[in-house]
This record gives structure tokens, sequence and C-alpha cells, in this order.
């Protein structure tokens, strides 16, 4: 996924607030109930923490943080492109770029501290509590990213959210936060995918 998809769907997301504010996506349909990602393995971000093992050789062995940039420099390997690859891949390339240096290395990558890539973050803008980029989880539902972003505020239209979904194409459906959170209408719990946006607009009256 590339950045200037990125900003579209981002785009759309702010005018999807607008509109939603004034009550015009009414019609939109409602999220999926079930929208399971089986298939979905993790991307290195920006920010993360990583632990590089490397077998029978500690001083090649690091923990290290991923540059803004994208990048790791690790003792004999420098600039790796870390984000946007899993930790399997990372580990596959180090050992390609240490086997100049050592014979038969065996390289393991651990993530410690997740931030994920910006295409697999799950974003909640507008009245939430805590508007932020949150990293997907396996089975992730609304509920669980809602719980990160503290709720909804006092001036929140809940049931007017609309959750912009990036793997679609940026397909916009609606979906019943205030139902879910003020009224614990587990009904209204739908899962989540990577690359998500959630809209809370305001309420007018």
């Amino acid at each position: 996924m590339n950045l200037k998809k990125l900003s579209g769907w981002a785009a759309a997301a702010a005018i999807g607030l607008v509109l939603a504010g004034c009550g015009s996506l009414s019609g939109l349909p409602p999220a999926p109930k079930v929208a399971e990602t089986p298939d979905h393995r993790y991307l290195i971000g920006a920010l993360d923490s990583i632990n590089i093992v490397v077998w029978r050789n500690a001083d090649l062995s690091s923990t290290v943080t991923v540059r803004p940039d994208g990048r790791i420099s690790t003792p004999l390997v420098e600039d790796v492109l870390a984000a946007g690859r899993s930790p399997a891949d990372l580990a596959r390339d180090i050992e390609a770029k240490l086997g100049k240096y050592i014979r038969d290395p065996v390289v393991t990558v651990v993530v410690n501290n997740f931030q994920g890539s910006f295409s697999e973050q799950i974003r909640i803008i507008g009245e939430a509590t805590r508007p932020q980029s949150v990293p997907y989880r396996q089975n992730m539902t609304l509920l669980d990213v809602m719980i990160q972003a503290g709720g909804l505020t006092e001036f929140a239209d809940g049931n007017a959210a609309v959750l912009v979904r990036g793997t679609e194409q940026g397909k916009q459906y609606s979906v019943r936060l205030k139902d879910l959170i003020k009224r614990g209408d587990i009904s209204a719990n739908v899962d989540v995918k990577p690359g998500d946006v959630i809209i809370v607009p305001q309420s007018w009256f």
C-alpha cells in the first residue's frame, strides 16, 4: 500500500467526517459483522523495537529501534529496510548480508514494542476521547479499538460514526458506537481490519 493511496483515503475520511456530522451518510450499509483476516502477518513499522538474535554470535545480536525512515543498522549490517516487512523476511535478509562475514548465520527477529506499518494501523479520528492510531491485532474488534481510544466524548454522535475500509478502496460503512459503548449493545460490535479508519462525528444537537 503506497502513501498516495493512504493520503487519498485520509482525505476521504475527512470529507466523510463533515458529511456524517450533517447527517447525510445515514444511508451507508452497516459494517460486516465478520471481517476476519486469517492470513494476516505482522509487518514491522517505524519506531518498532526489534530484537535481532544471531545464533552462537552474541556480539552480533542486538536490540534496535526502527528509524523514522524505516531502516535499521546492526553490527556488520547497515541501513537495512525493516518497515513494511515481516520479521521472518527481515531475518532472511540479515542472514544473507551476514553470510559475507560468518559461515551459515542463523538469525531470529522478534518484535518487542509494536507500532506497525502505517498500512496496518487502525485510525480513530473525531469525537473519540483519545484520537489515535492503533496497531492491528489478530481478531481485533471495534470494541477493542474504542477501549484503547477511551470511548466517546460527550459531544460525539456515536451512532452516526463511519468506518472507512482501506482494504476495500475506501468503502464506507456505518457503525453504532453509541449503542455499543453507552448502551452495552454487543450486537453493534464488528470485526476491524488493518487499514480501517473510524470517524466519529460531533452531534449537532
